[in-house]
């Protein structure tokens, strides 16, 4: 054994996952160093998922070695070993969201135990969160905290238990700007503790922001390893996908002007998500609404899908009132949406390619309500051809398709009835760079053949794509872009400084003239978030969700045609809460 494997926080050379036919890992090497962020990227597919299951213990490899500081990996099967050695903090959370945080963190640790001392537990816990500088009440429920806080106990959790390397799977594909700052912080303050960190992301540019080392793995293989700094994005983008990257899509110079308006939202609002908004998008028109997580974008985009009730106003679909609040009606009026969580909101997942690709059609499907499979195969088919979908076909179980493809499935479901406009939020969400590509292509096509299309999103890639941005922040429009914006002015805007960057784009808005830089609609004692529904509150429920915003800013009365005219109307009081009705279960 090298000396430098002796020295790793973990290495593993060699390793070989076959599931049937189906090589999942052939010959795949990783080496992580004590207090290094080591990045593993690629495509969904490539291993990156069995790697990890194989370096927590979950699963045994056919062939190849793992070793943690140079001792072999603990027996297949020994759990409380492979504790004391890694630990993996899931996207989806592993806590148990009814037990308080001092329960989570000693959850399984009384076996033969007689009684529990919980005040002294609530004491050992306070002192190990303050230990690694987490501030979290030790007595609170777990589903009353943020993502932020419950992945900062899952790595405290994981640290007492004598863990020295922690695999971060996605850690903040659910946190806004200021929550990934706060995650990065707190990385780079362990590592100085001689943690080390596997870091799984989509995202590239916080795989620069952190990391030390990147590994790349593509088609079950090894194909990259290398020290991030230096390393350019296209160059790591080719190693992901064995091909070179072809520019950012831009809206094409030449593309047709916007015709007549496909949708139109007037006055539309929720109280506490989002300010009064008028919005319109035309026919051949892809629009924008840029924002963090609790901006109040993804409610805007659920509001117009009929998933959230709003407060007031209307929307019409091609001149034709749609009754909101409504799926059905939204539906029915020509609203295709795409959630942002398809394994929460957009799939079913027992169910086939087939049967999750027409939920949205099995009136089309057989005479009198009935649904033929043949006509259910073969629309399957259509869409499968139509949006490059990769399957055995129609009839295999959508959970058994990669993330990517996944999505096309819901994408499919969307358009299966013809929408005059696609409401997409976060559409390339944990997916690859190729298959963003893929993604995005298919909603510039649906605006391209006469629909229009709505994108809500914080990905600066999913944006580009865009005739428009609207930039939201705290419930409100507070600047406008047109295409060819520069980064750094979207930014901006998207973090609330919109209204005093010198360099805005012409046509852009910020807040009225006369309101102090940040300001709130709420006024200035509005406590900077609400409190409500828990994680798994249904899309249509409200309260101290991530996407309740934290408060609201006002663009000024001279926006521009298509920005919000929110102004111009009474802020609405963040400091409250509302329940407002929902739909549960697959978005449409």
């Amino acid at each position: 054994m090298a000396a430098n494997d002796r020295t790793a926080a973990v290495h593993a050379e060699g390793i070989v996952k076959r599931y049937g036919p189906t090589v999942a890992l052939d010959g795949a090497r990783l080496t992580v160093r004590p207090g290094e962020a080591h990045a593993l990227v690629g495509r969904n597919g490539a291993g990156k998922s069995t790697l990890v299951s194989v370096l927590t213990g979950m699963e045994r490899p056919d062939a190849g070695r793992v070793t943690f500081g140079g001792e072999p990996a603990p027996g297949w099967g020994d759990t409380a070993a492979w504790q004391r050695k890694v630990a993996c903090v899931y996207q989806k959370s592993m806590t148990v969201p009814e037990l308080t945080v001092a329960e989570n963190l000693y959850l399984n640790r009384f076996r033969g135990e007689r009684t529990i001392r919980w005040r002294a537990l609530r004491e050992r816990a306070r002192e190990l969160l303050a230990g690694y500088g987490v501030e979290v009440d030790p007595a609170a429920r777990i589903k009353e905290l943020g993502v932020e806080q419950r992945q900062f106990v899952e790595i405290a959790r994981a640290l007492s238990f004598g863990a020295r390397l922690i695999i971060l799977d996605e850690p903040t594909a659910r946190l806004d700007a200021g929550g990934i700052d706060r995650l990065f912080g707190k990385l780079r303050a362990l590592r100085a503790q001689g943690v080390a960190f596997l870091f799984i992301s989509h995202h590239l540019q916080e795989v620069h922001e952190l990391c030390d080392t990147v590994t790349v793995f593509r088609d079950a293989r090894h194909v990259l390893t290398a020290p991030v700094p230096g390393l350019a994005k296209d160059a790591l983008v080719a190693a992901m996908t064995g091909e070179q990257t072809a520019p950012a899509r831009q809206p094409r110079p030449g593309a047709r002007p916007a015709g007549e308006p496909v949708l139109r939202a007037q006055g539309l609002s929720a109280e506490g998500h989002f300010a009064p908004l008028d919005l319109t998008v035309r026919a051949g028109e892809v629009v924008g609404l840029a924002g963090a997580t609790a901006s109040g974008n993804t409610a805007i985009g659920e509001t117009l899908a009929g998933l959230r009730a709003p407060d007031g106003g209307r929307i019409a679909v091609r001149g034709r009132p749609v009754r909101t609040g409504s799926v059905p009606h939204a539906l029915a009026a020509g609203i295709g949406y795409v959630p942002e969580d398809r394994h929460r909101e957009g799939l079913v997942p027992g169910r086939s390619v087939a049967e999750n690709a027409t939920l949205t059609v099995a009136d089309q499907l057989g005479p009198l309500g009935t649904v033929l499979p043949s006509r259910t195969r073969a629309f399957a088919r259509r869409m499968i051809a139509s949006l490059d979908i990769r399957t055995t076909g129609p009839g295999q179980p959508v959970s058994g398709l990669s993330g990517g493809n996944q999505q096309k499935v819901v994408i499919a479901r969307a358009l299966a009835r013809e929408p005059a406009v696609l409401v997409a939020v976060r559409p390339t969400n944990g997916v690859d760079v190729k298959s963003k590509d893929a993604l995005l292509g298919v909603v510039r096509e649906v605006a391209d053949g006469g629909s229009g299309a709505v994108i809500v999103s914080d990905e600066l890639d999913d944006l580009r794509i865009c005739d428009r941005v609207l930039a939201v922040f705290h419930g409100r429009v507070t600047a406008e872009f047109a295409a060819g914006w520069r980064d750094h002015e979207l930014v901006a805007a998207m973090e609330g400084m919109a209204a005093v960057a010198e360099d805005a784009p012409r046509g852009s808005t910020g807040a009225a003239e006369d309101a102090p830089r940040g300001s709130t609609g709420a006024g200035e004692d509005a406590p900077p978030g609400s409190t409500g529904a828990g994680e798994d509150a249904p899309p249509g429920s409200t309260g101290a969700g991530e996407d309740a915003p934290p408060g609201s800013t006002g663009a000024g009365e001279d926006a521009p045609t298509g920005a919000t005219d929110a102004g111009r109307a009474p802020a609405p009081d963040l400091r409250k809460t509302q329940g407002t009705e929902g739909t549960e279960g697959t978005a449409p």
